[in-house]
């Protein structure tokens, strides 16, 4: 679904991404786990043509991702509060969002019962501005919004961050169940290894703009990675 061709970005002279080859799959769990300034998300805002790579290209099922709108049809992602309209009610903004998918106020209204436990109480008739939510209730709207459009690709940056643990054990769920159950491509970034581990079928280990290891998640990889993370070592 996604193909990287020698990626590379620069700031201030120096490359904070250099990716020569990367590859995902339809259907495929990614974690992408790395230190501040791997280059995670900026690796993010190029698949999604927030900002120009400097050299390379990035492909969505097989055509050029910067400049054209083909991959906006199934393609949903959530990296910071800047991607929410945050003036508007949660409300007002996912019948926004749906309204923007062809999807009614009813409907939106009944996809939003199906959240229930997700927004644990916290988010719908509360009489607030996004902008006046904490920043875990913020994600919760970002993530809802992103279910709503039913997407094909699905991009999240740091979603455990700022969420409670009972949130966090539900969003898991959330994951899980879109991987296996419906196809969907996930492509999740966090510090949280624990959680990455369990929601990704792969993992993509990046530092200073390179991708230091891509390997299969198994019964041994969390302990891997906090070794790597613990002492600094390259995986064997």
């Amino acid at each position: 679904m996604i193909e990287v061709k020698d990626i590379v970005k620069v700031y201030a002279g120096k490359a904070v991404v250099n990716v020569p080859q990367l590859e995902i799959k339809a259907g495929e769990s990614i974690g992408l786990v790395g230190n501040n300034g791997a280059g995670k998300t900026t690796l993010f805002r190029m698949v999604l043509d927030l900002i120009r790579a400097d050299k390379g290209e990035i492909l969505s099922k097989g055509q050029i991702v910067a400049g054209n709108e083909h991959w906006k049809n199934y393609t949903a992602a959530y990296l910071d509060e800047g991607f929410l309209i945050d003036y508007l009610t949660p409300e007002e903004y996912l019948y926004f969002i749906g309204g923007l998918n062809g999807e009614s106020k009813a409907h939106v209204d009944d996809f939003l019962t199906t959240l229930a436990e997700f927004f644990n109480g916290e988010i719908l008739k509360r009489g607030k501005y996004i902008r006046d939510l904490s920043k875990g209730n913020q994600a919760k709207v970002g993530i809802a919004a992103c279910l709503l459009q039913k997407p094909e690709l699905l991009m999240l940056d740091e979603p455990f961050a700022n969420i409670d643990p009972s949130t966090q054990i539900r969003l898991k769920n959330i994951l899980k169940e879109l991987s296996s159950q419906r196809g969907v491509t996930t492509i999740v970034s966090s510090h949280d290894l624990n959680h990455i581990t369990d929601v990704s079928d792969r993992i993509i280990l990046m530092e200073k703009g390179v991708i230091i290891k891509d390997i299969a998640t198994g019964s041994s990889t969390l302990a891997e990675l906090e070794d790597y993370f613990a002492v600094g070592q390259s995986f064997e």
